[in-house]
Parts: C-alpha cells; sequence; structure tokens
C-alpha cells in the first residue's frame, strides 16, 4: 500500500470564521486545503501534503489562536469528495 500522500485533520472554529480560514489557506498557494464538513457545527477538514507538515502545522498553530481552531477527533463518517 503506497504512503499516504495528504495528511488530514479535523478542526471545529466558530461559523462566522470559516471563510476567514478558508482565505488565509488559499493566500498560502497550495499549502492545505479545507473543506467545511458540517456548517452548523463549524466542522472542517484540513489536507496538507506530507511534504509541507512543518509548514502546515506551523501555520495550523497559528491559526488555533487567530481564529479559534479547536482540533477534534475525526468524524465517524467523512463524506467523499
Amino acid at each position: 500500500m503506497p504512503a499516504e500522500i495528504f495528511s488530514k485533520r479535523y478542526f471545529q472554529l466558530p461559523r462566522a470564521e470559516i471563510g476567514h480560514l478558508r482565505f488565509i489557506l488559499e493566500s498560502y498557494d497550495g499549502l492545505a486545503f479545507a473543506r467545511t464538513l458540517d456548517k452548523l457545527n463549524g466542522l472542517v477538514e484540513i489536507a496538507y501534503s506530507t511534504s509541507r507538515c512543518h509548514d502546515a502545522e506551523t501555520l495550523l498553530a497559528a491559526l488555533a489562536a487567530e481564529v479559534g481552531l479547536r482540533e477534534v477527533a475525526a468524524p465517524e463518517q467523512v463524506p467523499p469528495l
């Protein structure tokens, strides 16, 4: 089985901050990608290349303070892309 290309982590944040989070991630030109899994509860999946792990995790740590990201366990069911 091939190694995973992307690491995926799950976060909850205030609903009003989802757009801000997406804007910030997009400004880093492919460093990480977000998709909203549950907009009512502010649940997002953030995926990033394993080769950019250090940069992505540094950014996520900064965003935790800026937009209130709180890491949560992966949901039991994640919808397919």
